[in-house]
């Protein structure tokens, strides 16, 4: 929650920047922990959710893994304190130097997409001397009922391996003698909400654990990927982490020894984190009136690229309630973060807070024209 002595010290930084609630974040992370080690899950913090360095350090101290879909999201890891032992490389597209890269860093297992990208790691694993551990990451076709950019697990999309071709993938795997299959991994989307797209994914699961003992193919690691939401419309409202991992035990059929890992991101990082702005202009429009905001899509894309929705808050105003569209500076027609949204009467100077902001903000952030990055600034610094 940002109160109003926080919100006051806001006025006195240069914005916009990123705000980060350690309390909200150790709170998430304490109730991740605790719901995981009970459930008996192995957690891999999704890096790409939110990779700035202070974050990657406290997430790490809880003894999570690591999900990373590049070498440089690997490197930092290691950097911050996660454990190669413990880091998994998704990603449809890695380069071999990124491949060479993890496997001499000694990471735990590659998501592997294709049959092309097994063919190349197996060759670089060989050339390197090395056996590596692989999980096929298969596409169940489960729908996620989400925005289509951020659903992966449908039929055309460039992720994954068809159920269809897994028979051929274990033929051509006999004569891959650097790569040992353990594990089946799965990411059917993100900001997933409704729970009951887990549980189709979990009929799935199952049935391909009946096809893969009827072929007496040992599979050690079951890997549900990541997706669970977060409510954007109320910042204070933890993830549904006791829902999900208790769907997922549940409805999921483990073999003896297996594991259930998982790759969250958003759940983790998305509600501490909020991107201030101040309020350049006022601007009145033919049917609204316009916010004109100093952050921009360069700062947080999400509403331009998915049509995203965040709470938006005047955090120094107690004005009459007004409809506002409101707008950054970029030159984006796209460059809008609401459209036709109550708040408090605004003025020059008012000081803005778009809510869970935490994921898929400032990881991507960019310098389009020519703008400076957003800075992060912590709780405990003011």
């Amino acid at each position: 929650m940002i109160d109003k002595i926080t919100s006051n010290k806001f006025r006195d930084l240069a914005t916009p920047f990123y705000y980060y609630d350690l309390e909200v974040l150790n709170k998430t992370l304490n109730t991740l922990k605790k719901e995981a080690q009970a459930a008996g899950h192995k957690i891999h913090y999704a890096v790409k959710a939110n990779a700035n360095p202070r974050i990657l350090n406290i997430i790490s101290s809880y003894g999570f893994g690591a999900d990373c879909v590049s070498y440089n999201e690997i490197d930092a890891a290691v950097i911050a304190g996660f454990k190669p032992s413990e880091i998994v490389f998704a990603g449809v597209g890695k380069t071999d130097y990124e491949i060479s890269s993890a496997i001499k860093t000694g990471i735990f297992c590659f998501n592997v997409e294709s049959i092309p990208e097994m063919e190349v790691i197996n060759d670089l694993a060989s050339k390197l001397n090395k056996t590596v551990n692989i999980a096929l990451r298969i596409n169940p076709l489960v729908e996620a009922h989400t925005h289509k950019y951020i659903t992966t697990g449908i039929e055309e999309s460039k992720f994954g391996i068809h159920t269809w071709e897994i028979e051929n993938v274990l033929s051509r795997l006999k004569n891959m003698k650097n790569l040992l299959l353990i594990g089946m991994h799965f990411h059917i989307g993100s900001q997933i909400t409704k729970m009951s797209v887990f549980q189709s994914l979990c009929t799935h699961i199952n049935e391909l654990q009946e096809w893969f003992s009827s072929r007496d193919v040992e599979i050690k690691i079951i890997n549900v990927g990541g997706g669970l939401g977060i409510d954007y419309e109320d910042p204070e409202r933890e993830p549904r982490f006791v829902d999900y991992f208790t769907l997922l035990n549940e409805f999921i059929d483990l073999r003896p020894g297996q594991v259930m890992h998982l790759e969250p991101g958003r759940s983790v990082i998305g509600q501490c984190g909020s991107l201030i702005s101040r309020v350049l202009y006022i601007k009145n429009g033919s049917n609204t009136q316009f916010a004109i905001i100093d952050a921009g899509m360069t700062d947080l894309i999400r509403p331009a690229l998915y049509q995203a929705h965040h709470k938006i808050e005047n955090l120094t105003s107690k004005g009459n309630i007004l409809r506002y569209d409101v707008v950054g500076p970029i030159c984006e027609s796209s460059d809008t973060f609401a459209k036709f949204i109550e708040l408090p009467e605004a003025r020059r100077g008012d000081i803005f807070a778009i809510r869970s902001a935490g994921a898929y903000g400032e990881a991507m952030a960019s310098r389009y024209n020519l703008r400076d990055l957003p800075r992060a600034v912590f709780s405990d610094e003011l």
